[in-house]
């Protein structure tokens, strides 16, 4: 059961992260004839929408609690 927590944390760690940390997304636009190329690279900084950062944290701590639990036999 140690492993589910583990992942929950690390669930929980990425949500709170994917709030405050842009992610990159790099495109290419333009074309190619042979070996000559003509373009522009575009870099885009984009934020997760918050709700799928609410669903990593609490399907974070869901886990922690799920993994830290004891088994009543």
């Amino acid at each position: 059961m140690r492993a589910l927590a583990i992942v929950g944390a690390i669930l929980l760690v990425a949500g709170v992260l994917s709030l405050f940390v842009p992610i990159p997304h790099r495109e290419h636009h333009g074309i190619k004839a042979g070996p000559v190329s003509f373009g522009i690279d575009t870099t885009e900084r984009e934020r997760v929408h918050p709700a799928v950062s609410g669903v990593l944290i609490a399907g974070g701590v869901a886990l922690i609690i799920a993994g830290t639990r004891k088994r009543a036999m």
